[in-house]
């Protein structure tokens, strides 16, 4: 079984699309008079990390070292995500793009609820792009292990690179998948789509047979070592040549499930670094989930929830 010790002497380096989570709660007692929609009045915000830096987030409160890299915009919402990081003890290098805006995500709540989002983004320009492949190189040699967090929001254009360098550098790469075209992460060791991502690239599935002959052949067709198809109340299947193994969803009552993933993928990762076996690492990021989907928004799990 792996310990606190070993986590806490992991480095990873995750890099992809990141975002800047913001809740807007308040309370709802009326139609608006205006169109048939609630009245929320505002009564406090919040700001979290969202995509790649909430993925940097899981990984450094669990304890394990987090370096992140990514691209934004010259505006506030990139300065508070700056302030963020850094609170959070993660190493981050973030490019510049002044032709960016960065991508916010806004929740408005009423009566614990969420009853709307909004979301700002736009793509970054190549320039910058191709500046950070240069820097995702430099940062290889620092880390045991790679997440790449693609939420499709431009971020990733040069993956195909990042994970040929990667692995050149003798590096395990986990990704968080997006989009219908999975030839992108061809290389990579393991790929993380939950079911519904899965089913947009693999066609739908009559049975549990059916589904592990698809999941093979793309772990197969894309040079994969494994593949985890997370499946929310099902739990999740990893598969591996000639091998599956199936782990239940802990029993809990789902709060919220919006970066449940980033959990899942962030923990992987750590208990991979750490030189645990996929199949205590599936283990753990399965209970990880678990306990993330019972609290509110983006959310991460600290060691004393998962090392009782």
């Amino acid at each position: 079984m792996i310990g606190r010790e070993k986590v806490r002497s992991a480095k990873l380096l995750v890099a992809g699309d990141v975002m800047l989570d913001r809740y807007w709660f308040g309370d709802v007692n009326r139609i608006s008079p205006e169109a048939p929609v609630p009245v929320v009045r505002v009564g406090r915000t919040e700001e979290r990390l969202g995509g790649a830096a909430n993925v940097a987030r899981n990984v450094a409160a669990i304890g394990a070292g987090a370096s992140l890299l990514s691209v934004v915009g010259e505006d506030e919402a990139a300065v508070r995500i700056q302030e963020l990081l850094k609170a959070e003890g993660i190493d981050a290098q973030l490019h510049r793009d002044p032709a960016l805006a960065t991508t916010i995500k806004l929740r408005v709540i009423g009566r614990q609820q969420q009853l709307l989002r909004i979301d700002f983004e736009t793509e970054p320009g190549q320039e910058v792009l191709m500046s950070k492949l240069a820097d995702f190189e430099a940062s290889l040699k620092n880390a045991d292990l790679v997440i790449l967090s693609d939420y499709g929001k431009g971020g990733l254009k040069h993956i195909e690179r990042m994970i040929e360098a990667a692995r050149a550098a003798g590096k395990s790469v986990l990704v968080d998948p997006k989009g219908d075209d999975y030839s992108r992460y061809k290389g990579a060791t393991l790929l993380t789509p939950n079911k519904s991502e899965f089913r947009e690239v693999a066609g739908r599935w009559k049975n549990e047979d059916d589904l592990t002959e698809r999941a093979q052949k793309m772990r197969s067709d894309l040079g994969l070592e494994a593949l985890l198809i997370t499946r929310s109340e099902e739990g999740m299947t990893l598969y591996r040549k000639s091998e599956r193994l199936h782990v239940p969803a802990v029993a809990r009552e789902v709060y919220d499930v919006s970066g449940a993933g980033d959990t899942v993928i962030a923990i992987l990762g750590v208990m991979l670094a750490a030189g645990a076996s996929f199949a205590e690492a599936v283990q753990l990021a399965n209970r990880a989930a678990g306990i993330v989907v019972g609290k509110l928004g983006t959310a991460v799990v600290h060691p004393e929830e998962l090392f009782p």
